[in-house]
């Protein structure tokens, strides 16, 4: 049994058409505008969550990426800082081969003595190295400075007091943490009994008092050289390795981004040509409306 086709049946068609024409047109012209595919999740919900799961990647790496760079520039200070030892401490070599000269007579001596005196003030202001605010030798109390006078302690000296060996780590990948620091007790008291500070007082103690002791002074120096040697080399792999994940993060964010773009942002050139498309099938469709809808008696009568 055929089905009946009213005018008003026609006209509704018509009237459908060219509304799901009029939306498709305003989708095209929106995505044109923001550049998206989708506008709000509604549009897709498929790919409105794989967009909010890489947007949420790249917050990620971007806090790995001011983790990496924060840390880096934490240990390329605390190298500084360790090749300036290095630097005092060779000097102090040098002092104190010259005091053992037996030609000096003792006014020679205490002035090796003084020159030694202030290069072990300067490690100490060495010691108490900062990166913004933080005391990089301090282990994980680093708003304490490590070289400071005992404050339970009138007048006392200052000395190298901290104590913290802890390990600061920064994330720098989902599963990689690095250390960036180096503690304080490694470099300056790595023997447990005054370490640096202790060598260099003896130093100049001996030479003040004229006694023959500081020649067992340059085996310690040595050993305080090589201590040096071995924590800077220790902090280089670290750093070689951190450069190594700022180079896995910046590939990953470049990947990430492409593939976050590859689902949400549009193809302009493919959405002009849809929608030049949809407005020639809208103009048929406007064309054909126009002669579908019967012409009303006051059309007759004119």
């Amino acid at each position: 049994m055929s089905m009946r086709v009213t005018q008003n049946i026609l006209n509704s068609n018509m009237l459908f058409n060219l509304n799901r024409s009029n939306k498709a047109m305003d989708k095209y012209q929106e995505q044109l505008s923001s550049g998206k595919k989708i506008n709000q999740a509604s549009d897709d919900p498929v790919t409105a969550v794989r967009g909010m799961f890489y947007r949420s990647s790249l917050n990620e790496i971007d806090q790995y990426k001011r983790n990496s760079d924060d840390g880096l520039s934490w240990m390329t200070t605390t190298d500084e800082a360790l090749d300036e030892v290095t630097t005092v401490l060779q000097r102090v070599r040098e002092l104190t081969v010259q005091g053992l000269n037996g030609t000096n007579d003792p006014s020679a001596r205490y002035a090796v003595a003084q020159e030694i005196n202030q290069l072990k003030e300067h490690l100490g202001e060495v010691s108490n190295s900062q990166i913004a605010g933080n005391y990089i030798f301090a282990g994980t109390d680093t708003k304490t400075p490590p070289y400071r006078t005992d404050p339970a302690v009138a007048n006392s000296s200052k000395e190298f007091r901290n104590t913290n060996q802890e390990k600061l780590e920064l994330q720098v990948g989902s599963t990689n943490n690095v250390q960036i620091n180096v503690p304080g007790t490694n470099v300056f008291n790595n023997d447990g009994a005054g370490g640096i500070f202790k060598v260099l007082t003896d130093i100049v103690s001996d030479f003040n008092n004229q006694t023959a002791g500081a020649t067992d002074h340059l085996s310690k120096l040595d050993i305080q050289l090589d201590n040096l040697l071995k924590e800077r080399s220790e902090l280089g792999a670290r750093m070689n390795r951190m450069e190594l994940s700022m180079s896995r993060i910046d590939s990953l964010e470049v990947s990430t981004t492409r593939l976050l773009s590859n689902e949400e942002d549009v193809d302009i050139a493919k959405v002009i040509m849809d929608l030049k498309a949809q407005e020639n099938v809208q103009r048929a469709a406007l064309s054909a409306g126009a002669r579908i809808i019967q012409p009303s008696l006051v059309d007759f009568l004119r």
